[in-house]
């Protein structure tokens, strides 16, 4: 099989591919697509592609709506690099505590003369304050957001944390000692330092607005390592030079934000570490070998996870419309041709659903049959049939 890739893939997912016997950029007919940053949305996308893998968290950069009526799972790998962006968070914290940008710029034009007292004369205004017993606010309360809660208590802050989606695997994450708000206001009203981690989406754009920003202290930080367009940049600016925001420390960089001393923009390096893109890589790379081989589906963000031992000789892979009815055709289809299902999973997530049937049996010749009969029902748009090589 091909797998095309992007943006340099690391080499710990490139030759976990190649030894499982994948050609890697194969230019004809590619059965995967595996990629970083690289924007899809302007790239045409072979009929031969089954799935899409991004090998890290964020998925704006992949056409997701138009591959979801394609029956294409599309995967991201959540927590690969947690790791890093919690390390340049906390980083971004105590330069939100500290001016320590300005006072190197600073040290660094210093020339002349005796370095070291004239350095000791002005270093008066690069007076910061300390992290200890201020309250941290974390929206967002995953892979990245609970690493982050948990290490500010180490610096002795009040941690508050919101999160929508808080669950049992969420929850075990959090230090019990972190406050849990019932809504972002909460959180805003009461943090001097607040940090955002949660998912682009449609719903999530500018999810930081005028009306939130107006809720903040305006001795507050801002900081953003989690995707762009979740904090409207216009209205934080506008907040910044009101002084009703102290600062504002983000890893996306717009127009608007530049030439501004209370702005600290880095260039989008928040997973930019070798151990993130070696894990991100790896994980990409499995999750797209188990796909296209056993036809489970693990950490895909448009169609719902199934992951099965694959325990019989035959798997049919089934990707459909979440509408009534589907199970009872599909089963149809597949007692006609006489063939006996050992086991059917089958899950729904919005608007589509994936149904994963085990076989032992397969008569030869009928291989091609009972995939065109499946994807012959209304509101099937995908099938794949997998054969147990083990």
């Amino acid at each position: 099989m091909n797998i095309k890739t992007y943006n340099a893939i690391s080499h710990t997912g490139l030759d976990y591919l190649k030894d499982r016997g994948y050609e890697i950029n194969g230019d004809q007919d590619p059965d995967g697509i595996l990629l970083r940053s690289q924007d899809l949305h302007k790239e045409p996308i072979p009929k031969s592609v089954k799935a899409v893998v991004r090998a890290g968290a964020g998925f704006n950069n992949i056409p997701v709506a138009d591959l979801s009526k394609r029956g294409i799972p599309v995967f991201n790998t959540p927590g690969g690099n947690a790791n890093a962006v919690k390390e340049l968070t906390v980083a971004a914290l105590i330069m939100a505590a500290r001016p320590i940008v300005g006072a190197i710029n600073f040290s660094n034009q210093v020339r002349g003369g005796d370095v070291s007292l004239r350095t000791e004369a002005n270093k008066g205004g690069y007076r910061g304050t300390e992290l200890y017993e201020k309250t941290l606010g974390v929206i967002g309360l995953g892979n990245v957001g609970s690493k982050v809660a948990n290490i500010a208590l180490a610096f002795g802050m009040k941690v508050i944390g919101y999160d929508p989606g808080l669950n049992a695997n969420t929850a075990w994450r959090v230090d019990r000692h972190i406050t849990h708000a019932k809504s972002v206001d909460e959180v805003l009203q009461q943090s001097d330092f607040v940090t955002v981690h949660i998912p682009y989406t449609k719903e999530n754009h500018h999810f930081i607005d005028v009306d939130k920003l107006a809720e903040m202290k305006p001795n507050a930080a801002l900081i953003n390592f989690s995707r762009g367009g979740i904090v409207d940049d216009e209205a934080a600016v506008k907040a910044l030079n009101a002084d009703k925001l102290r600062m504002f420390i983000t890893d996306f960089s717009s127009e608007v934000l530049f030439d501004n001393d209370k702005v600290i923009i880095t260039p989008h390096i928040g997973g930019s570490t070798v151990e993130a893109e070696d894990t991100s890589a790896l994980m990409a790379a499995k999750q797209l070998d188990d796909y296209l081989t056993s036809g489970n589906i693990v950490n895909s963000v448009n169609y719902p996870d199934i992951n099965e031992p694959f325990t019989t000789k035959y798997r049919l892979g089934v990707l459909h419309n979440n509408v009534p009815n589907m199970i009872g055709q599909i089963t149809k289809v597949v007692g006609e041709l006489d063939l006996n299902i050992e086991e059917l999973s089958n899950r729904a997530v919005g608007d589509y659903a994936y149904t994963l049937l085990a076989l032992n049996q397969l008569p030869l010749g009928q291989e091609d049959n009972i995939v065109d009969n499946l994807a012959a029902i209304e509101n099937v748009l995908n099938v794949e049939l997998y054969q147990n090589q083990d």
